[in-house]
This record gives structure tokens, sequence and C-alpha cells, in this order.
């Protein structure tokens, strides 16, 4: 795909999230890379959305970084940003979950993100945005979300990082936690904790909603809002912080 219009990267856009990235960033009169594990679901999106490039890349093996950065170089732009948003396993609770599950939802979330910014650095546009999607367990911890708590906390660690080295080269990193947002991703977990307390899925659906101060989960429009709100040029002044779509969940300071 040879064109002026600058390019997006999104890692996990056959995802829930990632589909509405997709289609907002192209609303935005970006391109978009499409990275994700599955040709079919890659192929599927490229073929809904024109503008969109597919690319089969692993996340979690350093292999993606040579994929990512061939495909970027035949498509011939700039990049305006990388998202990395694919998701992690449902490990179960801080007592049962598996520890491999553990460190592989580390590898997918940082070394994920690593791996994404490391194949578009050459790419990457004056004032480019390195966004990842994050979560509200990373800020506020439960027994019951492990993987997810630890590789979002960790994951917050790492823009901080990112947004220090990049700012020299006025390249601004951030972090987008949503709250839990009514997927297939969310049932699982929810399915997880019901089944370690003796509940029913939909009994711990409603409890869930009821810790949102509006009663409401985050959905992936406004995942994909708050992508689209960063490339504004005043959203400089956020980088390296980590902006809450949580409907009101969080407790703590700040």
């Amino acid at each position: 795909m040879q064109t002026e219009k600058e390019l997006a990267v999104v890692v996990g856009a056959t995802g829930a999230f990632g589909q509405a990235m997709v289609k907002r960033l192209l609303e935005h009169n970006l391109n978009v890379v499409a990275v994700a594990r599955s040709a079919a679901a890659v192929d599927a999106l490229a073929a809904d959305y024109p503008g969109v490039t597919g690319c089969v890349a692993d996340i979690a093996d350093d292999s993606a970084i040579e994929t990512i950065a061939n495909t970027l170089e035949n498509c011939g732009a700039r990049v305006r940003t990388v998202v990395h948003g694919p998701g992690v396993g449902v490990a179960g609770g801080i007592l049962t979950a598996p520890t491999q599950t553990m460190v592989e939802a580390v590898n997918i979330k940082v070394g994920g993100l690593l791996r994404l910014a490391r194949a578009a650095d050459t790419m990457l546009a004056d004032h480019a945005r390195i966004i990842a999607i994050g979560g509200h367990y990373g800020l506020e911890p439960t027994a019951y979300a492990a993987a997810a708590g630890v590789a979002n906390a960790a994951l917050i660690n790492v823009v901080r990082q990112l947004s220090l080295a990049y700012g020299p080269r006025n390249i601004t990193a951030h972090v987008i936690a949503p709250g839990p947002a009514d997927t297939e991703r969310l049932h699982r977990v929810a399915a997880t904790r019901a089944q370690q307390r003796g509940l029913s899925l939909d009994d711990v659906l409603d409890e869930m909603r009821a810790e949102s101060s509006i009663g409401a989960f985050t959905t992936p429009e406004q995942v994909a809002w708050a992508v689209t709100t960063l490339l504004a040029p005043e959203a400089t002044a956020t980088t390296g912080s980590t902006l809450m779509l949580d409907s009101g969940r969080r407790k703590g300071l700040p």
C-alpha cells in the first residue's frame, strides 16, 4: 500500500478494542497497519476497511520486530502513532494463578510494547504517539485478576521510561487504562471470579457494574475515542501519564 497518508499501527487490531480503534483512526485520515496473530482475522479486517494493511505477527516473540518493520517499509509512509492493545490470558487469582501465565502476560504487555516501538522507531513522525492500552487493575489491584494487575502495572512504568527516552525526539508515550468493558474477555474474568466465590456469572457482572460510580462498563468506542484524542497537539502535555477510563471505579489517589 503506497500512500501519502500517515500510518497508525495497531497491535491487537482484531479484538473488540482493536476493531473500534481501527475504525476511528481511519476516520481521522490515517491508514492503519493492523497487527494480529491470526491471518484469517487480519484478512477479514482488511477486507472490511479500505486503508487497512494486514500484518501477521506474534507480538510475544522478537520475530515481530522484523515483520512489522518490513510491513511499514513497504507502506512507505511515516507513522503518526503506534497503539499496543493485545489482551492477556485470564490467569485467575494471585493465590492460584500459574506463574508461567503471569510471566507470559508481562511479556505480551511490556515486551510486546518494546518490540512494537523498536519495529516502528525509524519510521516515527515528528510528534508521534506511542500509546499502550493498559487497564484499571494495574492501578487498583485485586485478588482475582493477577495477570492483568501485574502486567499493567509494569506497563505503566515502562511507558514512563519511554516518555523520557523519546522526549528529545518530540515523541510522546501514553497509557490508556480502561475499566472493565463488556467484551468476551471480561466475561472470562468474571467467570473466574464467579467460580472462586460460588456465584453465578450474572451476579458477578452486576457486582462489577456496581463498582462504577455511574453503574457502567467502559466501551471499546470510548477507548478508541481516547486514542484519537491523544493525537491532538495539546496531548503532548500528558506524556508519560495514564489516562483513566474506568467509569468512576478508581478509589485511590492520584
